[in-house]
């Protein structure tokens, strides 16, 4: 190998600055995304969520598994959402609040940042709604004696009933790991290095209680769904939905944007001489 082949390789992962820097470079693409891409990855990642989603439910309707147990299992199974999203290419709302970075650096304006974040949060209820949808017809609910659908129209009447304020810092919560997640993925260099950046912090929210919103895009739904199905007993309907959509979505940019994008950016956007 030649010397100057040595030289390039780097096997150590970026330093926070690096990867500051990375993620301004990385938001003003996703900014300029074309719009038939950006459409299209929002789509696959509300399905690739879905997946998670799936995962997460199949643990949940264990009810013989001991807590802990079950809420870190579920925190891993539900990785393989993110993990698809960041490792196969997609374009996630939460993790998109970090475009911030770009923002505050004056590569993207503020209305393509609101245009991006807008278009990318209906893309991802539209992806949802499809995992939604292929997941019923699958007849994933009738698994485990109809136990599944049981648990997802529990799980949404959960949701629906927690307090705004409690929703609020379950979402900012949430969206600070998730973004810590993305932003050491961006750090990473090989699909190891992505994976376990990943691993540990999703599965942290999810344990906690945390309340993402592109999750409750298929959680909900669904639950609603298997509960009119099941005779409606769980006390979910559409106003719920939309309150803790809402809720959680404020909340989600929050942690995202001022515990992460902003703290970060202003740690690190100064770059030496």
């Amino acid at each position: 190998m030649e010397d100057s082949q040595v030289g390039a390789v780097k096997p150590d992962v970026l330093t926070p600055a690096e990867t500051e820097a990375k993620l301004e470079t990385i938001g003003l693409n996703k900014a300029n995304m074309p719009l038939v891409r950006s459409i299209l990855l929002g789509i696959l990642a509300g399905l690739f969520i879905g997946m998670g989603g799936m995962m997460l439910g199949l643990v949940l309707s264990t009810p013989d598994i001991p807590f802990f147990v079950t809420r870190i299992i579920g925190g891993l199974v539900f990785c393989i959402g993110l993990v698809l999203v960041l490792l196969s290419g997609a374009e996630l709302f939460t993790g998109n609040n970090l475009i911030i970075v770009a923002t505050l650096s004056k590569k993207v304006t503020w209305g393509a940042y609101s245009k991006n974040l807008i278009l990318i949060w209906v893309t991802n209820l539209i992806g949802s709604l499809i995992a939604v949808a292929i997941v019923y017809f699958s007849g994933f609910g009738d698994m485990n004696g109809g136990a599944i659908a049981t648990t997802y129209a529990n799980l949404a009447a959960a949701k629906v009933a927690i307090p705004p304020l409690t929703l609020f810092f379950k979402a900012l919560l949430c969206n600070m790991l998730v973004c810590l997640a993305v932003w050491m993925s961006f750090a990473g260099r090989t699909f190891v290095d992505k994976f376990f950046a990943v691993l540990f912090p999703i599965t942290a929210f999810v344990a906690c209680g945390g309340e993402h919103s592109v999750a409750n895009m298929f959680f909900l739904p669904l639950g609603y769904v298997y509960n009119l199905v099941g005779g409606g007993l769980a006390a979910i309907d559409l106003g719920g939905i939309v309150y803790n959509l809402g809720v959680v979505t404020i909340g989600n940019m929050v942690g995202g944007i001022v515990f992460v994008g902003i703290f970060y950016w202003g740690a690190f956007h100064k770059k030496p001489r």
